[in-house]
């Protein structure tokens, strides 16, 4: 049996409106969430995108680390016990600046664990404990990409998922 003759004139027609708007819709809304912003429009634009298209994390706390060394930090937990979670984990984290420049924002804050092993009581001791590992809890965010258009003058901006690391937590280690 053809398909297209036991069709009605009715739904033929509705056929053909569907084509028509996708046709025309499509082209046009895929030009808007990628157009061409030139330099004094960028931020604005990238500012409105993800304000009102994304979700954004709450504020980064204010104490956070460029780069440098860092150890397990056993001696804390000889101390009274401090409010902040990162602080009281055996798997205590500290926050790291990123950069990322060609994206907007182009800096974030994200989690680093200051343990390989974690923080385990043996002999009343604290020790580091390696039969247990410190790992990244990881969350997706989407930031916007800057990418050249076409013309090589202007950029577009491009949603991209970014893993970024959230806190630390114990885990028994993978076996093989």
């Amino acid at each position: 049996v053809d398909i297209h003759s036991a069709m009605t004139p009715v739904s033929q027609k509705c056929q053909l409106d569907v084509l028509i708007f996708v046709l025309f819709i499509v082209p046009m809304w895929s030009s808007k969430m990628f157009r061409c912003y030139n330099d004094q429009e960028l931020q604005a634009a990238a500012d409105r995108k993800l304000r009102t298209h994304y979700l954004r994390p709450t504020e980064a706390p204010r104490s956070t680390a460029r780069s440098s060394s860092y150890s397990c930090p056993l001696e804390l937990y000889k101390t009274p016990l401090s409010d902040e979670q990162r602080d009281r984990s055996l798997s205590p984290w500290r926050f790291v600046t990123h950069i990322k420049e060609d994206h907007f924002p182009s800096t974030y804050v994200g989690a680093q664990c200051l343990c390989s092993g974690c923080i385990q009581l043996k002999d009343n001791k604290m020790i580091e404990d390696y039969d247990y590992n410190s790992v990244p809890i990881v969350q997706n965010r989407v930031f916007l990409k800057k990418e050249l258009c076409d013309d090589k003058k202007t950029y577009r901006l491009r949603p991209v998922n970014v893993e970024v690391a959230v806190g630390c937590t114990c885990v028994r280690p993978q076996s093989s």
